[in-house]
């Protein structure tokens, strides 16, 4: 008796090596390290990339190519945010230097994650010293290469 290779379905607790790239290179690459576990429909993964997995095969290595905009959403003004300089000083370490493309976490409201902005700008005027960041996620309104070795499907 052979039994069908698992393929995945909503709610799949999935094993796999995936590299999620844009234009610029690699955001996540984990062939290079041990592969992720995750479960599908538990916001791990964009709900586009989710929707380009269902169906494949245990065992599949397969490289799916996304468009502009459609992994992470359109890139939005209203993700750029002027912050007060104090309030970066207030979160990081004494004496603390920052510059223009660097990556900063900030805890969530309810203290239970975090997210991350980058920073794009300084401003000092007669309103005080501000960074101005970008909450926009690093791919969004850019094409997207993800690349998956799907190894287990339970």
């Amino acid at each position: 008796m052979t039994t069908a290779t698992p393929t995945i379905q909503p709610g799949s607790f999935l094993t796999l090596h995936y590299r999620l790239s844009g234009p610029a290179g690699d955001v996540v690459n984990t062939f290079a390290a041990a592969p992720a576990t995750l479960t599908l429909g538990t916001g791990e993964l964009a709900p586009a990339v989710e929707a380009r997995l269902m169906g494949l095969p245990e065992g599949t290595r397969t490289t799916i190519e996304l468009p502009a905009g459609e992994a992470f959403g359109p890139r939005s003004p209203d993700m750029q945010q002027w912050m007060a300089r104090k309030e970066l000083t207030d979160l990081g370490a004494a004496g603390e230097t920052y510059a223009v493309g660097d990556v900063i976490k900030f805890p969530t409201p309810d203290g239970s994650g975090e997210f991350a902005g980058v920073i794009i700008d300084f401003r000092s005027d007669a309103k005080g010293d501000a960074v101005l960041f970008d909450f926009n996620h690093p791919l969004a309104g850019q094409p997207v290469t993800f690349e998956v070795q799907v190894i287990g499907v339970l």
